[in-house]
C-alpha cells in the first residue's frame, strides 16, 4: 500500500464510519474497484483509532460526563439513577456482546466475511431493515429515555457489525429507532457506544499491523489521521442531517452500491 491508497482508505473511513452505509463495507469495496489489494481487517480495524479520536473530540464533554459520574456513582448511591451514570452502565453493557463475538469469530471475520458477495447483500438486506425502523418507529423518545433493556438491544445490534457490510451506526441507529428512539438521538447514543468497541477492536489487531500480508505502519499512520479529520466533519454534518430529514438517502444508496458490488462479482470485473 502506498501513500496515495494510504489517504484515499483513511478519507473513506472517515467519511462513511458515522454514516449508516458500512466503512468496513467500503474499505474492501473501494480496493477491489480500484485494482488495490484488499488491506485486511487490521488494517481497517486500527485505522478506526483515528474516527474513534474524533468522536473524543467532538464528544469530550459528553464523555467526560458519563465517565466521571459513573465513576462516582460507584461510591455514591445518589447519583446512579442521573441520565449519565446510566449512560455508563448501558454502553459497558452495549459493548460487551460485540466483545465476545468478536474474539470467538475472529478467524471469520478476518478471511470469510471480507467475501464481497456477502458485503453486497448486507448492503442491500439491511438497507431494508434501516427503511423499515425509519416507517414504523415512533421516534418520539431522547436519549435521556434509554433503559437497561434498550441498551442490550442495542449493544447486541452492534455486534451484527461485525459482518463488513452490515454498519456499525446503521445497525444501532435501526435498533435504535426500532426502540422509539429520535434519528439524532438514536444516532448520537450510536457514536457513544461505539468508543470503547473501537478501543478495542483496534488494540487487538494493532499487534498484526507492518506483519506479512498487512498494510505498512506508515500508510496506517496516514491512513488513520485522514480518519480522524474527516470523521469530526461527519459526525457534525451527520447529527445535522439526521435532525431534519430522514435515512431513505442511506437506503438508496445502499441498494444501489449492493447491487452494483453483486453485479460486478457476477460478470468478473472485480474478484
Amino acid at each position: 500500500m502506498d501513500a496515495f491508497q494510504a489517504i484515499v482508505l483513511g478519507a473513506v473511513q472517515g467519511l462513511t464510519e458515522f454514516l449508516p452505509i458500512s466503512s468496513s463495507g467500503h474499505l474492501r469495496i473501494v480496493p477491489a474497484f480500484a485494482g488495490w489489494e484488499d488491506p485486511g481487517a487490521a488494517f481497517t480495524a486500527v485505522i478506526q483509532i483515528g474516527t474513534m479520536a474524533a468522536v473524543l473530540l467532538y464528544f469530550r464533554k459528553d464523555l467526560w460526563n458519563i465517565f466521571s459520574t459513573w465513576l462516582r456513582s460507584l461510591r455514591e448511591p445518589d447519583l446512579r439513577p442521573t441520565l449519565n451514570a446510566r449512560l455508563g452502565w448501558y454502553i459497558i453493557l452495549g459493548t460487551i456482546p460485540i466483545s465476545i463475538f468478536g474474539v470467538l469469530f475472529s478467524d471469520q471475520i478476518e478471511n470469510g466475511a471480507r467475501d464481497l458477495y456477502l458485503i453486497g447483500t448486507t448492503l442491500i438486506v439491511f438497507a431494508f431493515f434501516l427503511l423499515a425502523a425509519e416507517r414504523t418507529g415512533a421516534q418520539d423518545r431522547g436519549v435521556e429515555s434509554l433503559t437497561r433493556r434498550d441498551g442490550i438491544i442495542i449493544g447486541c445490534a452492534q455486534a451484527l457489525a461485525l459482518i463488513p457490510g452490515v454498519s456499525r451506526s446503521g445497525s444501532t441507529m435501526t435498533a435504535g429507532m426500532f426502540l422509539g428512539l429520535e434519528r439524532a438521538a438514536a444516532a448520537r447514543y450510536s457514536f457513544l457506544l461505539w468508543v470503547p468497541a473501537v478501543v478495542l477492536s483496534g488494540l487487538y489487531e494493532l499487534k498484526d499491523i507492518g506483519g506479512d500480508g498487512s498494510a505498512p505502519v506508515g500508510a496506517t499512520v496516514i491512513a488513520t489521521v485522514l480518519a480522524f479529520i474527516t470523521g469530526y466533519a461527519a459526525i457534525a454534518w451527520m447529527l445535522k442531517f439526521l435532525a431534519t430529514n430522514t435515512v431513505a438517502v442511506f437506503v438508496i444508496y445502499r441498494v444501489l452500491v449492493g447491487a452494483g458490488v453483486l453485479f460486478a462479482v457476477a460478470t468478473g470485473t472485480i474478484s
